[in-house]
């Protein structure tokens, strides 16, 4: 693809200029390799310790509490944990992407032992074509019980139905009674379909498929969206508590207010 090309060479040009005049940042990963949102070192930070307050505010995530990242990238919202989450607490993350994996194997545990990442070799039409796995049959890599606090940032909006359904399904069988999950969506209502019709959204899911909608029919799950009942049901039906006040839209329908850019579910297991 020559377009990303050039853009690659834009960021890797910028990357080259930042190290020349000291703006270096060991915590931070080169800007060419931040493959999961914005890029650049402010973006970066941002976004971390936007979901650091997410966490505290709507996961109610202490300190001493073990958590599980599905999808950690490239590190974006599990390095301002490093500085929030005790060292006798337990982080994991996976992703699909392996250099993300390995960027933060190095700069990240290496640092703080207590932090761990692993890559899961899970098929995905948009970000792993090659992978080994079935999404809809795979089985999360810890035991049951195991987790206080588990996050999904901009992982669902890749899922199609069966393989949403089996990560809920993991999700609540790896945390721990009293356990959060705080998981970002696109999720599809009265208000998002006016906004979307007014031409003020940034996405249009147009294209509607059993149980969901997507954007691009030759990239299905580059982006997916849900009915919001559709999810409330999905998630109850897996054994974890959620009601209207553990919903926050977010503002990529256009709405000018949005507590993230994604909206946010938070879900409980009792």
């Amino acid at each position: 693809d020559p377009g990303q090309a050039a853009i690659d060479r834009f960021w890797a040009t910028r990357d080259v200029v930042g190290r020349m005049v000291g703006r270096d940042d060991p915590l931070v990963p080169p800007t060419r390799l931040m493959f999961d949102g914005p890029r650049g070192v402010r973006a970066y930070r941002d976004n971390g310790r936007e979901f650091l307050a997410h966490f505290r505010t709507l996961g109610r995530l202490r300190p001493t509490e073990d958590v599980l990242d599905v999808g950690s990238g490239i590190g974006r919202k599990a390095m301002p944990l490093t500085g929030f989450l005790a060292s006798t607490a337990r982080y994991e993350g996976f992703d699909l992407n392996p250099v993300g994996v390995e960027w933060c194997q190095e700069h990240i545990s290496s640092r703080f032992p207590n932090f761990r990442f692993q890559r899961a070799d899970v098929y995905n039409a948009h970000y792993n074509l090659e992978g080994a796995a079935k999404a809809s049959e795979y089985v999360f890599p810890f035991d049951d019980a195991s987790f206080d606090f588990v996050f999904l940032g901009s992982v669902f909006t890749h899922l199609v139905p069966a393989d949403l359904d089996n990560y809920v399904g993991q999700i609540a069988r790896v945390l721990r009674p009293g356990g959060r999950m705080l998981a970002t969506f696109f999720l599809l209502d009265d208000e998002t379909r006016r906004l979307t019709a007014d031409g003020v959204a940034f996405y249009d899911f147009r294209h509607h498929r059993p149980g969901h909608s997507i954007v691009d029919p030759g990239d299905p799950e580059y982006a997916v969206a849900y009915e919001t009942l559709d999810i409330v049901e999905t998630v109850r039906g897996r054994g974890l508590e959620v009601d209207d006040e553990s919903i926050f839209l977010g503002s990529w329908a256009g709405r000018r207010y949005g507590l993230s850019f994604q909206d946010i579910v938070v879900a409980t297991k009792p």
